[in-house]
């Protein structure tokens, strides 16, 4: 908006970002790609930007990434906070 000109207080920003962000969820939701229950976890030991890493990886049966991690330490709290919310029926 800067670039126009144009002066906008932060909680104007708020209101829209509340107002669209429902929207913008309504628009999202008919093209995601559905996720079958049948899931499996792959872990592998990766080396990111110099660091080792463990690389976690939510599949569903056709192949499609479900969700993904990188954590520090192995068996992470998140690691296992994204398995059991994978996993549940």
């Amino acid at each position: 908006m800067a670039k126009w000109d144009i002066k906008l207080d932060h909680s104007t920003i708020n209101l829209w970002v509340i107002k669209y962000s429902i929207l913008l969820e309504q628009q999202v939701r008919r093209i995601k790609k559905c996720v079958t229950s049948s899931s499996r976890m792959d872990k592998a030991y990766i080396n990111v930007k110099g660091q080792w890493k463990y690389y976690y990886l939510a599949i569903d049966k056709f192949g499609n990434v479900i969700k993904f991690l990188l954590c520090k330490h192995r068996f992470d709290k998140e690691a296992l906070a994204l398995f059991n919310k994978v996993n549940r029926p």
